[in-house]
């Protein structure tokens, strides 16, 4: 794996073993186990209900068991219980979506659809609510395991995000005191299949989300889980590269809805539980922009500046 773009102190990681799947502290090029003991609680998500990260931070300077990072297979870092995706949050995308639409019938110039879906995009910021779907826990893996992609179609995409991990539980808090309930951030390609997002047997019944974005892993995370104290959220370039060449490169900056805004409208229908992502949605470039999906053998290099790099290798799934 790799550390790139990645400067705090230290993270949390989740590593395997002979025995299975342990948590441990990265620091620099290392990492050493975390027991129950190193963290003051039972396991992971009880940490981050109450993060002390003085404590992580005193083990990351002692003389612990430590080992190589290179000689330890990382997982993902996180254990959701439930997985919100938060959609249409990057203004620039949404305005160029809008903008193909608007132009299609020639009706409008580029330049006026584009100032149609600006105002449209503005208005919905300082007066609508973010747009939130669930995802299954079950999907979440690191990038130690293959994207199979399923044979029942050709056109699983990418999509590059910003997740955030809950802390303390969050029902029903507001924007002011949402951040408070932030326990970290992690990375989360969040997997497409395109040609099962619309219902062709009764459109009527509109988005399929499930049978679209649940598939086997189809939500790599990780590798690492950075501390809130030690990432701004407000402005990180998000960066995915398709075999070497970039698809998606833009910044947090463009979110119509911040983080605040998100765990607040999140909160209001369902506690937010320790350990839970919160997806915050993926800016422009994905499949379906470059009319290029997912093939056997594609690397993708996925990274959030200050949370490191993740590299997501795809299979064709065996047909028997």
């Amino acid at each position: 794996m790799t550390i790139e773009r990645f400067e705090a102190p230290f993270a949390l990681v989740r590593f395997r073993t002979g025995a299975g799947v342990r948590l441990g502290l990265l620091a620099g090029e290392r990492v050493r186990p975390l027991s129950s003991d190193d963290l003051g609680a039972a396991g992971l998500n009880d940490f981050l209900a109450a993060p002390d990260w003085d404590r992580l931070s005193a083990l990351a300077t002692d003389d612990g068991e430590w080992m190589p990072l290179a000689d330890v297979a990382l997982t993902a870092p996180v254990e959701p219980r439930q997985l919100l995706q938060t959609g249409a949050n990057y203004r620039q995308h949404v305005i160029e979506l809008v903008v193909a639409g608007l132009t299609q019938d020639g009706t409008r110039t580029p330049d006026q659809a584009r100032s149609f879906a600006a105002d449209i995009m503005d208005e919905r910021k300082r007066t609508g609510e973010p747009y939130f779907f669930i995802g299954l826990p079950a999907g979440v893996v690191g990038d130690d395991v293959p994207l199979v992609l399923p044979s029942y179609s050709k056109v699983h995409d990418w999509e590059l995000e910003l997740a955030i991990v809950i802390g303390r539980e969050a029902f029903r808090v507001s924007r002011e005191d949402a951040l408070g309930h932030v326990a970290g951030y992690t990375i989360v390609n969040d997997i497409t299949t395109r040609d099962l997002v619309f219902r062709k047997d009764m459109k009527e019944i509109g988005t399929d989300w499930y049978r679209a974005k649940n598939a086997p892993g189809f939500f790599p995370a990780g590798p690492l889980l950075v501390p809130a104290p030690f990432v701004d959220p407000s402005d990180l370039n998000v960066r995915l590269e398709l075999n070497g060449e970039v698809m998606q490169d833009a910044s947090t900056s463009d979110l119509l809805f911040d983080i605040p805004a998100l765990v607040s409208g999140a909160s209001q229908t369902m506690p937010l539980l320790p350990g839970d992502l919160l997806l915050t949605g993926s800016p422009a470039g994905n499949g379906q922009h470059w009319k290029r999906f997912l093939r056997d053998g594609d690397v993708m290099t996925g990274s959030i500046e200050g949370l490191g790099t993740q590299v997501v290798r795809c299979v064709a799934e065996e047909v028997r």
